[in-house]
């Protein structure tokens, strides 16, 4: 019985021990959620790019040949936001 006993208190020791590492380990990588979270979408990107390469060449060909007037007057950031935000709804929808 006192084996089990000294087992049965190791265990303890051990689950709060693993307790202890995990929420360190926790507190020791949340400064590289948010970068990791956007390296994340930017492999996401790639990954779509990749398996899409019509849409990049469409892409090439609006930015060439149209020339949104947006993009003559340094609107660059606009149309990135609105490329961004469509690029996150065909996500959301095909993953439906």
């Amino acid at each position: 019985m006192n084996e089990l006993t000294r087992l049965a208190a190791r265990r303890e020791q051990l689950i709060a021990q693993a307790a202890g590492q995990r929420t360190a380990l926790a507190q020791s990588i949340e400064p590289w959620r948010a970068p990791l979270a956007l390296a994340d979408q930017g492999l996401a990107v790639v990954r779509l790019v990749k398996s899409r390469p019509a849409w990049l060449v469409g892409a090439a060909i609006f930015l060439a040949v149209l020339r949104p007037a947006g993009l003559r007057s340094g609107h660059i950031g606009k149309w990135l936001r609105r490329g961004w935000v469509t690029w996150q709804v065909v996500q959301n929808l095909s993953r439906r």
